[in-house]
């Protein structure tokens, strides 16, 4: 597959569906080194997902049953919004680790929600057999070439506002933001694959030599819980750097993020800046590093009711 001119079609596509989200520079953080980072949580609910959603949408033509899709909340709701402002029905299926917070967002955009015991396997299962039933259009959250192409459109769009990083630390949970970024980057900047040490699925498909089940926990579950990385990303991903941080780092960045710069998000939106500030990743000296920023639907919502 040619993914450069894919993603550039797709930005074409989705252009006006989707923000395009501000770059900051800046230091801080107990950083002795600036920063690029592009802050993605601005995006139509508050995550890079739609970039995707509205992408698989707008390239084929999608059945009367509509599109139905499984999220542990991003995806649910992006592909929610972009259904309703495409005017297709649109079916959800999220696992209660989601949470209330991300459970409402999607109720808020008026989509057919089913919360499923336990975790995102379990969504993809019922979503599947809600599929198979129906005929409606699965809109996989990471695991498809539209998605990929989709999520790719970010980086595009951050080089075209002048990226100047050698490196961007990206989070990771099933893999469709970091595939879309290794499949425009190319190899023409270095790509750090930052994951929680108890959701680490592309990690322990790098070591063992194909993707894996692994168990999932922990405060970025509900954004980066995928119990098994994607085939796509897995096969864009071979020699990739990839890191893990604890949960305490995490939270630590994410407060940093809020204290520092105002900017609230949710554990998996601080996860790559986590990999810095607690050494799990330390650049080269007059290495060039950015960041993205990939979620904002912290919980609880403190503006909720």
């Amino acid at each position: 597959m040619n993914w450069k001119s894919e993603i550039a079609a797709a930005a074409e596509r989705i252009k006006g569906h989707v923000q395009v989200t501000p770059v900051i520079e800046t230091r801080g953080f107990g950083l002795d080194f600036p920063l690029e980072m592009k802050l993605e949580h601005m995006q139509h609910t508050g995550s890079f997902k739609a970039r995707g959603a509205f992408n698989t949408l707008l390239s084929c033509d999608v059945p009367s049953a509509g599109v139905v899709a499984a999220s542990g909340g991003n995806h649910g709701a992006a592909a929610a919004f972009a259904a309703r402002a495409l005017g297709l029905p649109a079916k959800i299926f999220v696992p209660e680790m989601a949470g209330p917070s991300k459970i409402a967002l999607i109720e808020g955009i008026g989509a057919d929600l089913t919360v499923v015991p336990g975790e995102y396997a379990n969504a993809l299962q019922q979503a599947r057999a809600h599929e198979a039933a129906t005929g409606a259009m699965q809109i996989h959250a990471y695991d498809a070439p539209a998605t990929v192409a989709g999520q790719g459109t970010c980086f595009a769009e951050w080089e075209a506002q002048g990226l100047q990083a050698d490196t961007v630390l990206i989070a990771v949970g099933g893999g469709g933001l970091i595939a879309g970024a290794l499949a425009w980057l190319q190899g023409a900047r270095k790509v750090v694959a930052v994951e929680p040490e108890t959701s680490c699925a592309l990690n322990a498909a790098l070591r063992a030599g194909a993707p894996v089940d692994v168990q999932v926990s922990g405060i970025a579950a509900n954004a980066l819980g995928a119990r098994r990385i994607g085939e796509i990303c897995f096969g864009l991903a071979q020699g990739i750097t990839s890191v893990l941080v604890p949960d305490e780092a995490i939270a630590t960045a994410q407060r940093a993020l809020w204290q520092e710069r105002r900017l609230l998000v949710e554990p998996a939106g601080a996860t790559a800046l986590a990999a810095l500030m607690c050494g799990a990743y330390r650049p080269e000296p007059g290495e060039k590093v950015a960041v993205l920023i990939c979620g904002g639907n912290i919980a609880p919502d403190p503006f909720a009711g």
